[in-house]
């Protein structure tokens, strides 16, 4: 039976906690700038927006009406969806896009499009993930209902053995199980651990808005889209599945690298719920950075390269984690606290599958029990 509660050791270095915090806030304090989004996030939201309305916008003008375009428009509008949930709503939904609540909730809400219901993914993602990131029971990035095993301290099944192999496919399905199941299923166990309560919703009004949303999406991206082309209705369905395909696949291949692979740690709480870190630090075992050197590629992806630098300040906008990144691994070594990190994206994508295939085959639990036998041969 897990604990309710995680608690953290706020004895553990806290004079590296407080080190971290003033270089960081006073790198915005000599610079004279804000932490929110600035001109080139400002643009960057107008072209990932435009990304996925544009091409919606064209298949509901009627102008389309055979197949090939209709594909590709989804496509373009698969790749914004995927903009969207890295660039915009994620920031926004941590309240770092902007210093107006409002402009926040509004960009927040763009989870809807994903195939999300955005107060479930705020509880998941602001409340369990960041809070107890890569804690067995708590972390539900790391909990996949036994299709996947993502930590050594779950329990190893044979089917394991291939997900190396069947995670992309499962991957690419990710913001379409948001849209059929997910969102229904997280209402009632969050129901159940009165974490809605904190959102300000009822159960009640958390399912009308679920289902509300669900209609009002599936009619606008699907049945409206059939109706305007012309086309086959199941060639309509084929461009909207292909969406949500290429969405899902690369979500989910940018934020597993960051905290499912082979350097970082996973934890499981004591019987008191007691964990041995500060919360800040245990951020730092649990997540890594890959090609923090690309400019480009932070900029296509919200930053979220510098997956280090968003754990330990979630209330600063990732527009400016490329700059803050020195100063956090400045800090880190300078108290001996690991900074996990990947020259590029291939290679922690290769740690991530590695890890899978590790997990899966049973690898890894055999390399642990040979860790920790050397460590009791030392100590």
């Amino acid at each position: 039976m897990p604990a309710k509660t995680i608690k953290f050791n706020a004895n553990d270095n806290p004079e590296f906690v407080s080190e971290l915090r003033e270089n960081v806030n006073q790198y915005f304090k000599t610079n004279k700038i804000s932490k929110h989004a600035n001109l080139s996030m400002k643009i960057k939201t107008i072209v990932m927006i435009s990304l996925y309305f544009i091409p919606l916008g064209i298949l509901l003008s009627g102008v389309v009406s055979t197949l090939l375009p209709t594909i590709v428009l989804f496509i373009f509008m698969g790749f914004g969806m995927a903009g969207i949930g890295l660039c915009i709503m994620h920031d926004a939904n941590h309240s770092s896009y902007s210093k107006n609540k409002l402009v926040n909730k509004s960009l927040g809400f763009l989870a809807n499009f994903l195939g999300a219901y955005h107060i479930n993914w705020k509880i998941q993602h602001n409340v369990l993930h960041h809070s107890f990131t890569n804690i067995e029971d708590f972390d539900e990035d790391i909990d996949k209902k036994g299709i996947i095993r993502f930590s050594p301290l779950q329990k190893r099944k044979k089917i394991f053995a291939a997900q190396a192999y069947y995670a992309p496919l499962l991957y690419g399905f990710m913001t379409f199980y948001w849209l059929v199941a997910k969102d229904i299923d997280q209402l009632i166990r969050y129901n159940k651990k009165d974490l809605l309560s904190a959102q300000g919703i009822t159960f009640k009004s958390g399912i009308l808005s679920v289902l509300f949303n669900k209609f009002w999406y599936i009619g606008l991206t699907l049945v409206l889209p059939i109706l305007a082309t012309g086309i086959i209705w199941w060639q309509v369905l084929l461009g909207f599945l292909l969406m949500q395909f290429i969405s899902g696949l690369i979500l989910a291949l940018v934020f597993q690298p960051a905290h499912v692979i082979e350097a970082t740690n996973f934890y499981k709480a004591d019987e008191n719920g007691s964990m041995e870190n500060n919360w800040a630090i245990h951020q730092f075992q649990t997540t890594s950075n890959f090609a923090n050197s690309s400019a480009w590629f932070s900029w296509i992806v919200g930053g979220l390269n510098h997956q280090i630098e968003h754990h330990v300040f979630p209330n600063i906008c990732h527009i400016h984690y490329r700059d803050i990144a020195p100063i956090v691994k400045k800090t880190a070594e300078k108290y001996n606290v690991p900074y996990h990190h990947h020259k590029s994206f291939g290679s922690a994508l290769k740690s991530h599958f590695t890890l899978l295939n590790k997990l899966g085959t049973g690898t890894f639990d055999k390399e642990l029990v040979e860790f920790e036998r050397r460590q009791a041969v030392m100590a």
